[in-house]
């Protein structure tokens, strides 16, 4: 096991992955979290995909330092965001993976169903190849912070889903290190059943709650001074 931070949260903030709270860009064609989505979360200190990183950005900046990765200047980070989330795209056209833009943050959703068997912390042999995919791109952009969640449907109780949500962040955190992608960069985070996405009444609601989250965001050289 590389040394990942990894952290917990009690908070039952609102997730804003859900489909309602996303729209689709008409110039772009590309995803992005609607404005509705973004006012929701309101005062609330931010929800968890708006707040800080994950261990608090002082520590993260603290670590890429120490590894020797860069920064970006204010004026390159847009374009290189546009460029990582072009390779993302193409990298994970045709599956369940959605990429998500906001602002220049990265969202990937990737449902639990395709990565994970059930009630399993494998990544899953058949998702290894899309996740290989996502290993190299980030690699090659490596000037990014990468935060990994966890979440779970309601199945069951709250320890166990906290459990399985950390171990499976952590298990997804630990393949992309082993595929190149500094460990520096990566923190994760499990949420358990606590950021729901959908109804856990139903099959096709708790399938959509169970679910592993990568927020990619750009290290801009003022971090590093």
């Amino acid at each position: 096991m590389r040394h990942l931070a990894r952290f917990t949260t009690a908070a039952a903030l609102a997730s804003l992955l859900a489909t309602t709270a996303c729209m689709t860009d008409p110039d772009t064609g590309r995803q992005r979290l609607s404005n509705a989505a973004i006012g929701g979360i309101g005062g609330a200190l931010g929800g968890y995909l708006f707040g800080d990183l994950v261990g608090g950005r002082h520590d993260r900046t603290a670590k890429i330092a120490g590894a020797g990765i860069g920064g970006l200047a204010g004026a390159a980070i847009g374009s290189y965001m546009d460029k990582q989330e072009r390779d993302l795209r193409e990298r994970t056209a045709g599956t369940e993976v959605r990429v998500i833009r906001q602002g220049d943050d990265l969202i990937l959703s990737i449902p639990s169903g395709i990565n994970f068997a059930y009630n399993s912390d494998t990544v899953a042999p058949a998702f290894q190849h899309t996740l290989d995919d996502v290993a190299r791109v980030l690699g090659q952009y490596d000037r990014t912070y990468i935060d990994i969640y966890g979440h779970t449907d309601a199945v069951g109780s709250d320890a166990y889903n906290q459990g399985l949500s950390e171990r499976r962040a952590v298990a997804v955190a630990d393949y992309l290190v082993t595929h190149g992608v500094k460990g520096a960069r990566i923190a994760t985070r499990g949420f358990g059943k606590t950021q729901p996405v959908a109804n856990n009444a139903t099959e096709e609601g708790r399938a959509a709650n169970r679910r592993v989250e990568i927020k990619i965001v750009p290290i801009p050289e003022s971090d590093l001074r």
